[in-house]
C-alpha cells in the first residue's frame, strides 16, 4: 500500500512539473513574439507601403483641417533615433542635422530621412497654441481716445532714485493740424517742481526716449504718484494741455531687477475749479449675474485740510447702506496729508438686484490728526431717487443701465449728513 501511494505521488508530481514547464515555455514564447513584433515595427518598411500609410493619414488630416480654423502640423516619429536627424516637412529634400551635444552616439547604421519612408504619423500639433500673444497696444484705440503714453519705471534702493523713462506718445488729438508736443513729469504730492522733455516738432506720434531721475526715499516711495502732462506748443508759443496720465506707485513692485514698461491712455484734466469742500472721482459698476456692486475710488482734489495740527493721513471710507441702515464699509489706504490724493483702489459689495432700489453708497473723505479724533473733510452719497438727485442720481442710473461697465464721474463733497 505504501509503495502504491509513493508511485501515485511521483506520477502526480511529474505531471505538475510538466505543466509548470509548459506554462513557462508558453510565457517565454509570448514575450519573444512581442519583442519580435516591436523590432519589426520600428525597422524601416518598404517605401511604397510607408508612403501609402502616410498618404492615408495625410488625407484624414486634410479632412480635419477643413473643419478647423487653424492649420495643423503632423507630429511624426522617425523610424529610428540613430543620428537624430530632423526633416523639413514642406521640403523633403532639405535636411537639417541638429545633434544634441548631450546625446551619446549609438552604434548602428544611420538612417536617411530624405523621404518619409518608415515614419509614423501619431497626431497633429496646433501652431496657434505656441504663439506669443500679439501686442495690440499700438493698434487698438477705443472710441474717443485722445492719445496713449508709454513709459518705464525702476527704483534703485541703494541710491534711493526713481528712474523714469519717457518712451513715446501715439495718436495725439491736437487743437490744430500741426502738433509740437512735450511732456511735464511730476512726482506728487509735490506739484511745484517738475521735469520736462524736449519738444518734438510737427508730429502726432512723438518718440521721446528720454530718462529722468527723482530722488525719493524707499519709505516715501509708495506714497508718491507720477503725473504726466502732455502739452502742445502752437506757432505763438502758447501751451495747450492735450491730456494727462496719473500713475500711483503704491501698487507696483519696484526693484532694481524689475523695470516696468507701462502704457496708459491720456485723460482730460478737469478744468473746473474745485467745489467748496473739494471733489472726489470714482467709478461704479454692477454685475447683475454675480450680484456684485463694484466701486473704484480714483482720486480727490481741492480738499480743505485741517492745518491746526500735522496731518497723519487722508483716506476714503466707502459704506453700503440699505434703507439708511449700515450694511458694510471698507477703507482705502491712508495717504499723507495732500489736498489731491490719488488712490486707485477697488472695493466690491454683495448686493442683490432687487435691493438696488433701496440701497445707496456713501463715500466719506476723512483726515486723521495726531492726538485728535478723525475729521470729516467731505462726503457724497450716490443711489436711487429715494436718496439722491442731480449728478449722484445720474451716476447711479447710468451704472444700472450699463451692467458690467465701469462708469466714472467727479462729485462735489459736502459736510451734510
Amino acid at each position: 500500500t505504501e509503495q502504491a501511494v509513493a508511485v501515485a505521488g511521483g506520477i502526480i508530481g511529474g505531471i505538475l512539473l510538466f505543466v509548470l514547464l509548459g506554462i513557462t515555455a508558453y510565457l517565454l514564447w509570448k514575450k519573444f513574439c512581442r519583442l519580435f513584433s516591436y523590432e519589426k515595427l520600428i525597422n524601416p518598411v518598404k517605401t511604397s507601403n510607408a508612403n501609402a500609410l502616410f498618404q492615408d493619414q495625410a488625407n484624414s488630416e486634410i479632412q480635419l483641417k477643413s473643419t478647423s480654423r487653424s492649420r495643423s502640423v503632423p507630429f511624426i516619429i522617425p523610424p529610428t533615433l540613430h543620428g537624430r536627424d530632423w526633416i523639413h516637412l514642406t521640403n523633403e529634400e532639405q535636411v537639417q542635422e541638429d545633434r544634441d551635444p548631450y546625446m551619446t552616439p549609438q552604434s548602428g547604421p544611420r538612417s536617411s530621412f530624405h523621404s518619409l519612408a518608415g515614419a509614423y504619423v501619431v497626431g497633429t500639433i496646433n501652431p496657434d497654441l505656441y504663439k506669443f500673444p500679439e501686442d495690440k497696444s499700438e493698434t487698438d484705440f477705443p472710441d474717443g481716445n485722445i492719445g496713449r503714453l508709454w513709459f518705464s519705471i525702476e527704483y534703485e534702493q541703494e541710491s534711493e532714485r526713481l528712474l523714469v523713462s519717457l518712451i513715446k506718445v501715439r495718436k495725439l488729438q491736437p487743437p490744430a493740424d500741426s502738433c509740437s508736443p512735450f511732456v511735464k513729469i511730476y512726482l506728487l504730492p509735490d506739484e511745484r517742481s517738475y521735469l520736462q522733455s524736449k519738444t518734438k516738432r510737427k508730429t502726432l506720434n512723438p518718440q521721446f526716449d528720454e530718462n529722468f531721475v527723482f530722488q525719493v526715499s524707499s519709505k516715501m516711495l509708495l506714497q508718491r504718484t507720477l503725473k504726466f502732462l502732455v502739452y502742445h506748443v502752437d506757432k505763438h508759443k502758447k501751451h495747450h494741455l492735450l491730456g494727462q496720465v496719473i500713475f500711483p506707485l503704491k501698487n507696483e513692485a519696484l526693484t532694481e531687477d524689475n523695470k516696468l514698461v507701462i502704457w496708459r491712455d491720456l485723460e482730460k484734466e478737469n478744468l473746473e475749479p474745485p467745489s467748496e469742500h473739494g471733489d472726489i472721482q470714482f467709478s461704479l459698476s454692477y454685475n447683475d449675474y454675480l450680484g456684485r456692486l463694484t466701486v473704484v475710488v480714483l482720486r480727490a482734489r481741492g480738499l480743505k485740510l485741517q492745518e491746526e495740527s500735522p496731518a497723519v493721513g487722508v483716506y476714503v471710507k466707502v459704506s453700503l447702506m440699505n434703507h439708511n441702515k449700515f450694511i458694510k464699509s471698507k477703507k482705502t489706504a491712508s495717504l499723507l496729508g495732500t489736498p489731491n490724493p490719488v488712490y486707485n483702489e477697488t472695493f466690491s459689495f454683495k448686493a442683490d438686484q432687487t435691493e438696488l432700489d433701496t440701497a445707496s453708497l456713501s463715500l466719506s473723505v476723512l483726515q486723521t490728526i495726531k492726538g485728535e479724533k478723525t475729521l470729516l473733510l467731505g462726503r457724497v452719497v450716490v443711489g436711487p431717487f429715494m436718496y439722491t438727485r442731480g449728478k449722484e442720481l445720474e451716476h447711479w442710473n447710468e451704472m444700472i443701465s450699463k451692467p458690467k461697465e465701469l462708469v466714472k464721474r467727479w462729485h462735489a463733497l459736502c459736510h451734510s449728513t
